[in-house]
């Protein structure tokens, strides 16, 4: 591992507060479409996208048309109802305003939709600090497959062994190891330490990485 100098973060559970959220917007759409679901079977699966939580709840593919069809109201009824109770995760804006003036490149790997991943972004409040924010539009298959964090690494231009990514969810940390950067997580989605295991830096959230960010792997991450 070389001396950090880009930092890739997930959104949801990492900068945002919104795991819940999600997960109470699928338990609704699928019970429109005939699926009596418990949010306690959901939760655990959110951090991956819809590609991959979909078959698992009902068994279809998110590429035959039912499947299309639970999966938009899905991310309609998380825009509509759940997107006005979203909030920033505390020191989420501070943290990333830190990192950008400390010259570290900065991107986004998330597995919401490009115009989601937008208006989450305009939450958090530091929408314009990014070189790249990848989505799930830009991705065939969603974490843990590490195909958004190829996508945000090419938005760097920076060789994977000097890049970081911060997530709260064990399917971030296993995306991150099989696209070679280096994972931290944090414990601001709700998962133990022994799901995220596996980072090499753990932390309660973007608040308290920052106010141990001299300590951490990213204490030389600055271009000078």
């Amino acid at each position: 591992m070389g001396t950090i100098r880009a930092v890739i973060f997930d959104v949801d559970g990492t900068l945002v507060d919104s795991n819940d959220q999600h997960a109470r917007a699928w338990v609704e759409a699928l019970a429109e479409y005939g699926y009596k679901v418990p949010v306690e079977q959901v939760r655990p699966l959110i951090g991956m996208g819809g590609d991959k939580v979909l078959p698992i709840l009902t068994g279809l593919s998110a590429d035959e048309p039912k499947g299309k069809k639970i999966a938009g109201r899905r991310d309609a009824i998380f825009a509509d109802k759940y997107l006005p109770q979203v909030r920033p995760l505390p020191g989420a804006r501070d943290l990333l305003l830190r990192l950008k003036g400390d010259g570290v490149k900065l991107a986004v790997a998330s597995s919401s939709a490009k115009d989601l991943l937008k208006r989450l972004l305009n939450i958090v409040g530091a929408p314009n600090v990014f070189e790249k924010a990848a989505s799930g539009d830009d991705a065939e298959d969603s974490k843990p497959d590490p195909d958004i964090v190829h996508a945000a690494l090419k938005g760097l231009a920076e060789p994977a062994d000097v890049v970081a990514m911060i997530g709260d969810t064990p399917y971030d940390v296993e995306a991150a190891r099989r696209a070679k950067v280096t994972p931290i997580a944090v414990r601001s989605g709700g998962w133990r330490d022994a799901d995220l295991k596996d980072a090499l830096e753990i932390y309660d959230g973007p608040l308290d990485l920052l106010r141990q960010l001299d300590g951490s792997v990213l204490a030389a991450a600055a271009v000078r």
